[in-house]
């Protein structure tokens, strides 16, 4: 077990980050398939325009913020050389990782369709992410929380794959949804590393590694096809800024945010909620029926993600009551 430094951020508070931070999420595939039926962009161009836009706000609430706070143009003391150094090097891989994630997965539902791109990336993406997590900072579960994952995998399972029939497992799909999880482990792990030593503003981390997204996004987008077409060209500006506002900005901050105070396997598990939200809004506003298959997916995902957030709040209370850092 590493020792930590304590969380600033309540891991009550930090559970509920990561809850909004999935449900956000649930809302950019409905919001992505409306603005391919008449945007012209192809999935890596959206990626870099859902990051450069994520990138604008974030940098528009940080001058607010310090505006109001009375901070702007104040010097600030410097970092030592080697956490500096340190913090430098998470950015980066958290922003590279960041879009490898988004990218490699638009790039797998392609290749082999959304169910089966979406149930291997995000099945993979909480076992990659427990077992970084136990090799790199000493996180356990327990068989508490290896049941959790267990059975929100199977909801998620039953959720994607059991309303449709009929679908095609096509192996460079498989690798690139498996890239994609990788992607998405190695940036979760990346942060939740900073949140537990303590190492500066995750807004600001935030802010770096989407900055370091965009430059990695911006040569492919621009080889695939960057500007959206001129037809309907309001509906599809409405629509990405939309994408980047409330599913990008304000949905990766809460999640990075959120990571300071919950172990990186809970949040991987936690964010399956983000199928449930596309699942409710296929329903409620793209004509898609509520299947039996459907129903009982979303109550097993969201009994193991409830059960899981349970375990992980009281253990914080316990760490608490005896003056120790939470069990990572």
């Amino acid at each position: 077990m590493h020792a930590t430094v304590p969380s600033a951020l309540p891991v009550g508070r930090g559970l509920l980050y990561v809850t909004l931070a999935a449900t956000a999420w649930g809302t950019a595939g409905a919001a992505a398939a409306l603005l391919y039926r008449g945007s012209g962009l192809g999935p890596v161009a959206l990626t870099f325009w859902r990051t450069f836009g994520g990138l604008l706000l974030l940098l528009a609430v940080r001058a607010l913020r310090r505006r109001r706070s009375g901070t702007a143009g104040a010097p600030t003391a410097p970092a030592p050389h080697k956490p500096l150094r340190r913090r430098l090097t998470r950015v980066v891989v958290t922003g590279v990782a960041l879009a490898v994630f988004q990218a490699a997965y638009f790039a797998a539902v392609e290749a082999t369709g959304l169910a089966v791109g979406t149930v291997v990336t995000m099945g993979a993406g909480p076992v990659l992410i427990a077992i970084g997590a136990r090799l790199t900072m000493g996180e356990r579960l327990g068989l508490g929380g290896v049941l959790a994952v267990v059975g929100a995998l199977a909801g998620l399972t039953i959720l994607v794959l059991g309303g449709e029939g009929g679908t095609t497992v096509r192996p460079a799909g498989v690798g690139w949804a498996l890239l994609s999880a990788a992607g998405c482990a190695a940036m979760t792990l990346a942060t939740r590393r900073l949140g537990r030593a303590g190492g500066g503003d995750p807004f600001a981390s935030t802010v770096g590694a989407f900055a370091v997204g965009v430059l990695c996004l911006l040569p492919f987008a621009a080889a695939e096809g960057l500007w959206p077409q001129a037809h309907e060209l309001g509906r599809s500006l409405l629509l990405l800024g939309y994408i980047a506002a409330v599913p990008t900005a304000l949905a990766y901050g809460l999640y990075f945010a959120g990571l300071a105070a919950v172990r990186a396997a809970t949040a991987s598990v936690l964010s399956l909620i983000e199928p449930v939200s596309a699942a409710a809004l296929a329903v409620a506003f793209l004509g898609e029926r509520l299947t039996t298959a459907t129903a009982a997916g979303t109550g097993v995902l969201l009994t193991a993600v409830a059960a899981l957030a349970v375990a992980e709040a009281r253990g914080a209370m316990a760490a608490a009551r005896s003056g120790t850092p939470a069990a990572g």
